[in-house]
C-alpha cells in the first residue's frame, strides 16, 4: 500500500466516522425528553419496534434514514423524515417495514414524509414484498398542508398504493400503536389485516376537538377510534393486545403462515468471500473524488473470489463492463472508469468521462445483460459525456442517446452506487433516480449534480457579473472572489450526499463496506417479481 492508499483510507474513514454520528443524531428521532415522553405510555421508539419484530440477528437495511436531513428547520426539523423504514426478515421472509415516528411532531406527515412512505411503498411493489406499517401518526402536519396533501405525489397516494397493492396480492399488515387521524384512518383498514394497542391505538376520521365543533358532541379517544370499539363494536380492527409486544408477536405469527410466492428465478450459487481484503475498499477512492484510480480494484473487492470476467476490455476504456457474481448472486456491472491509462499520446487520466465507443460498449453489454436475464449493477463515478468539436462530429449525442436507451428499457432489476462523481447526463446514462433503479445508494464521498462545483460557480459567477456589467455596476478582483466564494460553497453543499439523501434522489448513505450486502440485498427483494417484461429498445440511431 502506498502513501495515497493511506491517505484515501483515513478520509474515507472519517467520513464514514461522521455518517454514523449523524444516523445516532436522526436515531434520536425527536430527541430524548419525546422518548421519555413515549415511554411513559408504555410506547417502545420505532427502531425499538423494528427490532424487536425481526428476526434476531437478521439484517435490517435501513431506507431514508437522512431523509429529511437539515430540511424544515423552521418548523424544528423532520428527523428521518418522521419514519422509519426499510427492508427486514420476519420469519425468514423479507419484508418491507414502514414505522412512524411519534417523536417528531407526533408522527405529523411532512412533504418529505410523503415522498419517503411512497418510495418505500414502490419498493414493495415493485419487487412484491409484504409490507408492515407501524402506525402512530397525527396525520398531515397542517402548517405545511399545501404541500403534502391534495397533488397527485402526495398523501392521498398512499391509499390509492393500499389498493393496488392489495390487488397485486401484496399483503400488508397495519399495527395501530398510537393514533390513526383523518384520512390516515384509511391505510390500517385498506391493509390485509389490522391489529390495536389498547390504551394507545386510535383510528377514526375526525378526534374529539373536530367532532365537537363539526356537530356538538362529546366523545373520548377511546369511544370513538379505540381498540375495544374497533374490534367489538365497528369491526374495523381483527386483534386488539394489551402492549405492543404482544401486538408485534402477532404480526410475526401472521407473517410465518404466509405461503412461498414465485420468484423471477436470478442465478444464485453458493456466496464466496472476494479473496482481495473487502476492507481495502476504503483507501482506493479519494473523498474529494479527483485523483485517478482503477475501478477495476474496487470492484474486486465486491465480487465474490474477486473473479471479474471484462466484455470488450480493450475497446470503450472510460466504461468497465463485465459478468461477476456478489454474495452467490450472478450480475453484470457497469462502472465509470477513473484510472490513469497509457496511449500513443502518452499518459491519459480517463476521469469518469463517457465517450462514444465506452457508451456504445455499455449500451450492448445491457442488452446482453437483459438477454440473459441477469440484474444489473451500476458503479457512477462519472463527470458526463466528452464534449468538444470532434465528440460532437463523431455522434457522441447518438451514441449517449443509445445508452440511455438500454437503461431506460432495461427490463432486469438495476442497482445503483454512487461511489464518486454523479454529474450532468452520466447520473442518467447511468442509471440514476429518474431511471428506475430497484435501489440506489450513495457512499459518503458521493456528489450528485448538473456538473461540477468548480465549472458550476465560475459559470455562475460570469452570469452575475455579466448582469451586474449590464446595469453599470464595477466589479474589481476582489469583490468577484467573494462572489465566487459564496457560490461556490452554496453549490457544494447542494452536491453532497447528505443534500441527495435527505431529498431522497438516494436511497440511502452506506458505508462502501457494505456495497456487497446491500446490492444483495437488493437482488434478492427483486427476486420475488417473477413479472419481467421483454426487453425493447425501441428506434435508437446506430
Amino acid at each position: 500500500m502506498n502513501l495515497e492508499f493511506n491517505k484515501n483510507e483515513d478520509a474515507m474513514k472519517l467520513a464514514v466516522s461522521q455518517m454514523k454520528q449523524r444516523h445516532a443524531q436522526v436515531s434520536l428521532g425527536g430527541g430524548k425528553k419525546a422518548i421519555e415522553k413515549a415511554r411513559e405510555k408504555g410506547k417502545m421508539t420505532p427502531r425499538e419496534r423494528i427490532a424487536y419484530l425481526v428476526d434476531k440477528d437478521s439484517v435490517f437495511t435501513e431506507i431514508g434514514a437522512f431523509a429529511g436531513w437539515e430540511m424544515y428547520q423552521e418548523h424544528g426539523g423532520c428527523p428521518a423524515a418522521g419514519t422509519v423504514a426499510g427492508l427486514g426478515y420476519i420469519h425468514g421472509r423479507q419484508c418491507v417495514i414502514v414505522a412512524n415516528d411519534n417523536t417528531v411532531k407526533a408522527g405529523a406527515w411532512f412533504p418529505i414524509t410523503g415522498k419517503k412512505n411512497l418510495r418505500l411503498q414502490e419498493i414493495a411493489m415493485e419487487n412484491r414484498l409484504p409490507v408492515v406499517y407501524i402506525v402512530d401518526s397525527a396525520g398531515v402536519y397542517l402548517p405545511m398542508q399545501d404541500e403534502i396533501f391534495p397533488d397527485k405525489e402526495h398523501f392521498g397516494r398512499i391509499f390509492r398504493n393500499n389498493a393496488q397493492m392489495s390487488a397485486m396480492g401484496i399483503s400488508q399488515i397495519a399495527a395501530v400503536m398510537g393514533s390513526c387521524v383523518a384520512g390516515g384512518a384509511y391505510l390500517p383498514i385498506m391493509s390485509d389485516e389490522t391489529l390495536m394497542v389498547e390504551g394507545n391505538g386510535s383510528i377514526f376520521l375526525a378526534g374529539p376537538y373536530l367532532v365537537k365543533a363539526a356537530i356538538g358532541e362529546d366523545a373520548d379517544l377511546q369511544s370513538l377510534g379505540g381498540a375495544k370499539m374497533h374490534t367489538e363494536v365497528s369491526g374495523i380492527a381483527d386483534y386488539k393486545f394489551d402492549t405492543e409486544q404482544e401486538c408485534l408477536d402477532q404480526v410475526r405469527r401472521i407473517i410465518d403462515k404466509m405461503g412461498e410466492q414465485p420468484r423471477a428465478g436470478f442465478d444464485r450459487i453458493a456466496p464466496s468471500m472476494p479473496k482481495k481484503d473487502p476492507k481495502d475498499i476504503y483507501g482506493l477512492v479519494s473523498v474529494d473524488n479527483t485523483k485517478a484510480y482503477d475501478v477495476v480494484e474496487v470492484i474486486e473487492r465486491i465480487v465474490d473470489n474477486s473473479e471479474f470476467d471484462q466484455f470488450k476490455e480493450d475497446y470503450g476504456k472510460t466504461i468497465v463492463c463485465g459478468y461477476a457474481r456478489i454474495d452467490g448472486w450472478a450480475v453484470g456491472i457497469v462502472a465509470n472508469q477513473r484510472k490513469i491509462v497509457k496511449s500513443g499520446k502518452g499518459e491519459m487520466q480517463l476521469g469518469g468521462v463517457i465517450y462514444n465507443d465506452s457508451a456504445d460498449k455499455a449500451a450492448r453489454f445491457i442488452q446482453n445483460c437483459n438477454q440473459k436475464k441477469i440484474p444489473l449493477v451500476f458503479l457512477q463515478d462519472v463527470t458526463g459525456f466528452m464534449v468538444g468539436t470532434r465528440s460532437e462530429q463523431s455522434g457522441i449525442i447518438k451514441d449517449g442517446a443509445k445508452l440511455v436507451n438500454a437503461v431506460s428499457n432495461s427490463v432486469v432489476p438495476k442497482i445503483t452506487i454512487v461511489i464518486g462523481n454523479s454529474y450532468g447526463a452520466g447520473n442518467y446514462a447511468m442509471c440514476g433516480k429518474a431511471y428506475d433503479p430497484r435501489f440506489i445508494y450513495a457512499w459518503p464521498n458521493a456528489k450528485i449534480a448538473v456538473m461540477g462545483g468548480e465549472q458550476a460557480a465560475k459559470t455562475l459567477l460570469q452570469i452575475q457579473v455579466a448582469a451586474m456589467k449590464s446595469k453599470g455596476q464595477e466589479i474589481d478582483a476582489e469583490k468577484e472572489k467573494e462572489m465566487l466564494k459564496v457560490i461556490t460553497d452554496k453549490y457544494t453543499a447542494q452536491t453532497s450526499s447528505y443534500y441527495a439523501a435527505a431529498r431522497l434522489w438516494v436511497d440511502e448513505i452506506i458505508d462502501p463496506a457494505e456495497t456487497r450486502r446491500v446490492i444483495s440485498e437488493g437482488i434478492n427483494a427483486a427476486n420475488h417479481n417473477p413479472d419481467i417484461k421483454d426487453f425493447k429498445t425501441g428506434v435508437f440511431q446506430v
